[in-house]
């Protein structure tokens, strides 16, 4: 189906006029290439606006990664996750290969101070946290990127970058050896905030300059250099990783909203600078923080933060992922008992109504009156409204609300007094029950019989249930005559269990069991 943007063309153009106040350098500029069903979010332009890619049906994106320094909580989980969702979503219900790369800090001040803090060699430290940051995310069902980077893996790459800057005049060597970008100098400085240039202090010429190379201090792993020892500024680690895969020109860069001053407005002028160009990413997209009541962001300095090991000992990979989903991937996520209880309900409203749609089409629940007619009516109505709204700057929010108001429908037709006279209507509650499995797991969310999440112990269920056995059996032989049919039963539920590999023994009014093989 194609879909019609929601930005008609009209108030687009009114919204690219609007720019006419900012230098043409500092514009946004609509790329050539190939346009989707998309539209997304500018920031730039402070409004919405139709995808449109440099080669047909393939994306290119960076993302800004981790600093390999300590552990990943939820805060930076819920990031990673919803970026996640969009790149299902572009992938799984747009038909777009999504080539993704995210860039991994491995050398920084923060990384060197716990390297000395612990005791260990700054590699021991960055190798450790990288393995745990890709384990928290396979535990939380977040694909692998297309390829990862790590700053140390292109420190040549780096300083010829570096150089190339230099020789065009945009940037300068301090006394000390560090590599400043000269913002006055470049000219075209201040794409999301057009800030007003200030004064030189004792390093840099003006204090809006920033770092290309840092000259190294006593003790600190540096590289040599044209302009001695030192080690990459922050920024102009991911202009030159993404650059070496991607060139001069990329369709999506994505981070948290706390990167777009200074880091992505540096990226986005040291890149334009070293590549000629007026524009190097075509689209910025950024995430909203992830908070507790009170506005208060979760971060390691305010020691707020939760694991995402702790995290999913009391939930689920689906609950959290489900939490993303309900809020605009822009906006903030409240954190809070009540906000996980409102995702965890939902989550369980729809997997509870798939496995009644599952039982109904088996002949195992009874009950139902289903109107065929009306009920794929709703189906197709949800199909439409949901790509709709994925369409539009990937909102989730409203798809699973649409998903939620189908749901509502076919519970309420489910649960209506079945009459023997009205034929059962399995295809189109298979139908709906099939849409919503496939629906939720394009949406990343793992099926529920996968056990995932779960600490799921078979000793422990069969420990409780020859327990519950014990007592029925026991109580029933203080009157085996009249409690004839409870013993039967159990002796049913004994042999049942051979089958399983389980065998019960009973000794008078006590039970134990053991594993035997079939």
């Amino acid at each position: 189906m194609k879909l019609v943007s929601r930005v008609s063309y009209s108030i687009w153009k009114r919204l690219l006029n609007t720019q006419l106040k900012k230098p043409k350098s500092l514009q946004w500029i609509q790329p050539e290439g190939f346009k989707t069903d998309i539209s997304l979010y500018n920031p730039l332009l402070k409004s919405k606006i139709p995808l449109i890619l440099r080669n047909k049906n393939v994306v290119t994106w960076y993302m800004c990664g981790p600093t390999l320094y300590d552990s990943a909580h939820i805060g930076h989980a819920s990031t990673y996750v919803r970026f996640d969702t969009i790149r299902r979503i572009m992938s799984e219900f747009f038909n777009l290969d999504v080539i993704l790369i995210m860039g991994l800090t491995d050398i920084d001040d923060k990384i060197i101070r716990r390297a000395i803090d612990s005791n260990q060699p700054w590699k021991n430290v960055t190798k450790f946290y990288e393995e745990e940051f890709f384990k928290d995310m396979k535990s939380l069902n977040v694909a692998t990127p297309y390829m990862s980077c790590r700053v140390t893996d292109h420190i040549p790459q780096i300083i010829e970058f570096v150089d190339k800057i230099l020789k065009k005049g945009a940037a300068y060597v301090a006394q000390d050896g560090s590599v400043y970008f000269d913002t006055l100098k470049y000219g075209k400085y201040g794409k999301f905030n057009r800030i007003q240039l200030e004064t030189p202090n004792a390093d840099k010429k003006s204090s809006s300059d920033f770092a290309l190379w840092k000259a190294s201090k006593r003790n600190e792993p540096f590289w040599e250099s044209p302009w001695g020892n030192g080690r990459p500024g922050w920024h102009i680690e991911c202009s030159v990783m993404a650059s070496n895969i991607f060139g001069n020109n990329i369709d999506i860069h994505s981070g948290g909203v706390d990167l777009v001053f200074p880091h992505h407005e540096n990226e986005e002028a040291q890149s334009c600078c070293y590549h000629d160009t007026d524009q190097w990413i075509n689209y910025w997209i950024h995430a909203g923080h992830l908070y507790e009541k009170g506005d208060v962001k979760m971060s390691k300095s305010l020691k707020n933060t939760i694991s995402i090991e702790s995290f999913l000992e009391k939930y689920t990979a689906n609950q959290f992922r489900m939490l993303c989903l309900m809020t605009n991937y822009r906006r903030g996520i409240e954190f809070s008992d009540g906000a996980m209880q409102n995702a965890v309900s939902t989550l369980k409203k729809i997997q509870n109504f798939i496995s009644d749609c599952d039982n109904y089409v088996a002949g195992k629940q009874k009950c139902g009156c289903v109107d065929e007619s009306s009920l794929l009516l709703s189906l197709n109505d949800t199909r439409n409204r949901v790509l709709e709204s994925l369409a539009d700057d990937f909102n989730t929010f409203e798809a699973i609300q649409s998903i939620v108001e189908l749901v509502g429908i076919g519970n309420k037709m489910l649960n209506q007094d079945w009459e023997v006279s009205h034929a059962r209507s399995t295809t189109a509650v298979a139908t709906v029950s099939n849409y919503l499995t496939t629906v939720l797991s394009k949406l990343g969310l793992l099926d529920s019989t996968n056990l995932e999440g779960t600490q799921f112990n078979l000793t422990q269920v069969v420990e409780t249930f020859v327990k519950f056995r014990e007592s029925v059996r026991s109580k029933a032989l203080e009157d085996p005559k009249t409690n004839k049919e409870v013993l039967k039963a159990c002796d049913e539920a004994r042999n049942n269990l051979i089958a399983c590999g389980i065998q019960i023994k009973d000794q008078k009014n006590t039970s134990s069991w053991s594993l035997v093989k079939n």
